[in-house]
Parts: structure tokens; C-alpha cells; sequence
């Protein structure tokens, strides 16, 4: 999977956890509301920094963001 794809499902997992709108996600990091829709889409390139910064606006773990998730289990 495309990493870039994950860490946007991610994103937008916890921020929406968090009550978030992309707006709120973007001032607590000093970015504009389209980078963060542009990452949850996976159409933005990161950095380690950004990684750090989101993770920080969401008051969770980088590595949090950037992990697959688990494979559903068949009932």
C-alpha cells in the first residue's frame, strides 16, 4: 500500500477521533487547511517533520501514523 495513502487514512482517523475539523489541524501546526486535505486525500508528499507536527496537532504518536492497519480478521 502507498504509504502516503495510509498516513492520510491515518490522519484522518484521528482527527476525526478527536472531534478535529482540517481547519483546527492546520492552525495547531501554522499550515493551510489544503495541505492537510491534500495529505488525507494522499496526494502530499511528508516529511519527518510534518509527520512530527501532525502528530503532535493530533496528541498521538508519529509512528501511530504512519502504521498499516491490522488486517481484518474473517468471522
Amino acid at each position: 500500500m502507498d504509504i502516503r495513502k495510509v498516513f492520510g487514512a491515518n490522519v484522518r482517523s484521528y482527527r476525526l477521533a478527536a472531534g478535529l475539523s482540517q481547519e483546527a489541524v492546520a492552525v495547531r501546526m501554522g499550515a493551510d487547511r489544503a495541505y492537510i486535505s491534500a495529505i488525507e486525500r494522499g496526494l502530499q508528499n511528508f516529511t519527518l517533520l510534518s509527520i512530527w507536527e501532525i502528530a503532535q496537532a493530533l496528541s498521538v504518536r508519529p509512528a501511530d501514523l504512519v502504521m498499516e492497519p491490522a488486517p481484518k480478521s474473517k468471522s
